[in-house]
């Protein structure tokens, strides 16, 4: 069985999170979750280091707040049979106007090679932990309306559907779902605690 943690990126996991990057480019995938990571395709002058200094900082409510933004907490999935990064995920600690109609408190991505094994279930599930951990009692997650895939993922986790919003930055339609955090813990703790590793086995 394979088994997962969350860890927060640093700089020696700079080539293989370049790689996870190049790796959606590759697949023509949108990349979910990467607390702004992606900034690295678009500005050739954004690096890793950069990335990595901008996760400390928006961690600061001041600071996140100045930039019309909300603190956050980034991390990558990892596999433990490989240490290989398989997914990301960014946790807002709380909402702002906007972000109570697009984006939520939640996004995550699986990189493309590793999808359709479970995996995004396994990574949200721990992602609720985190938000336990903030004192979130409920969290907002979207997926565009297209993206079945995600939305049976929130669905699987005990989302329940809000409203259905269109972005016009984007041109898209998303469905926004929320999830009571300790329900849905205590719900699925017993289907996907055991594919958690805690530094203890």
């Amino acid at each position: 069985m394979e088994k997962f943690y969350f860890e927060k990126p640093s700089l020696t996991r700079k080539e293989e999170a370049i790689e996870y990057l190049n790796e959606h480019v590759k697949y023509n995938s949108e990349i979910n979750g990467h607390g702004g990571l992606k900034k690295m395709l678009s500005d050739s002058s954004y690096t890793y280091e950069k990335w990595l200094e901008n996760l400390v900082l928006i961690q600061d409510k001041e600071y996140a707040e100045s930039i019309n933004w909300v603190p956050s907490s980034t991390f990558f999935t990892i596999r433990k049979s490989d240490n290989k990064i398989v997914g990301m995920v960014n946790i807002r600690h709380y909402l702002n106007d906007h972000l109570k109609k697009i984006s939520g408190h939640i996004g995550y991505g699986i990189r493309p090679t590793e999808r359709r094994k479970g995996y995004a279930k396994i990574q949200l599930y721990m992602a609720l932990l985190e938000a336990q951990k903030l004192g979130l009692d409920k969290v907002m997650i979207d997926c565009i309306v297209s993206n079945v895939a995600s939305e049976k993922t929130i669905q699987a986790l005990g989302g329940v559907f809000g409203e259905q919003v269109y972005d016009e930055v984007n041109d898209y339609t998303l469905n926004n779902y929320w999830l009571n955090v300790d329900e849905c813990i205590n719900k699925y703790k017993d289907i996907y605690e055991q594919y958690i590793y805690r530094g203890d086995e």
